[in-house]
Order: structure tokens, then C-alpha cells, then sequence
């Protein structure tokens, strides 16, 4: 039997996606500005390279600058992604507007289809982002 100390991390299971991008710092603010998001750890290496946790509104994701020697592509250099994020919040249409003044651009508009208000942009780093909300049952 082992007793926890008070010292060790108590740790809980969850999965957050890691966008790999070009010029992380850059990024960050777009999420900042684009979803209100909150740096909430960061590591920069003396080249400028980023790795950065951000929240939106409790909701994780990580960023880090590509690192091809490390099998680490960008959207941007694959010619695409093979991943969507889907990014649920109260107010789709005040969150795609505000993503689209930051500079993601309009795939799809927001409309209510399956059950979903559900509008997709394309982040300036080639990161896909459904946002939307289930609609009342």
C-alpha cells in the first residue's frame, strides 16, 4: 500500500489535442484574441520556438512551434490537416464572429444542422475549428 504524501501530483486522465503550428508565439495570441484563450504554461527556447497550454474557458489545448526533425508537421506544411477541433461554447455565433475579426476565415457558415448550431473556420495556422452548441431537445 502506498500513501500519497501531500507531495505527488494528483493526477486525472483527460486527452488534449497538441496543434503543432508555424511561429507558436504567433499563435497564441490568435487563440488569445480569436477564442479568449489563456496561456496557462509555457516554455520558449532560446531560437523562439513554443510549446504553450492554453484554456478556453477550462477547455485545454496545447500548441508547439512544427519540429520536423521530430515528426512534428504543421497543416501548412502538409498541405493540410487530418484533424477538426470542435469547440463547443454557449454562443457560437459571438465565438465565430470574434474568430473571424482575429483572422480565421469562414469555411462553412453558422446554421443549425444535426442537432447543432455548428459554423467551421480555418485558423490562420491551417487548423480547422468547428464551433457550435447542441441545439434543445
Amino acid at each position: 500500500m502506498s500513501a500519497n504524501t501531500g507531495k505527488e501530483p494528483i493526477i486525472v486522465c483527460s486527452i488534449a489535442p497538441m496543434l503543432s503550428v508555424r511561429n507558436g508565439a504567433r499563435a497564441v495570441e490568435f487563440y488569445k484574441s480569436a477564442f479568449g484563450a489563456i496561456e496557462v504554461y509555457r516554455i520558449e527556447d532560446p531560437g523562439g520556438s513554443v510549446v504553450s497550454r492554453l484554456s478556453v474557458d477550462g477547455a485545454e489545448f496545447w500548441l508547439s512551434d512544427e519540429s520536423p526533425e521530430h515528426g512534428n508537421f504543421s497543416p501548412e506544411s502538409l498541405g493540410g490537416g487530418s484533424v477538426r477541433m470542435v469547440l463547443t461554447v454557449p454562443d457560437p455565433d459571438a465565438m465565430f464572429a470574434k474568430a473571424l475579426a482575429a483572422g480565421a476565415r469562414e469555411v462553412v457558415a453558422v446554421k443549425e444542422d444535426y442537432g447543432w448550431r455548428l459554423g467551421r473556420v480555418v485558423d490562420p495556422f491551417g487548423h480547422h475549428w468547428e464551433i457550435g452548441r447542441p441545439l434543445a431537445s
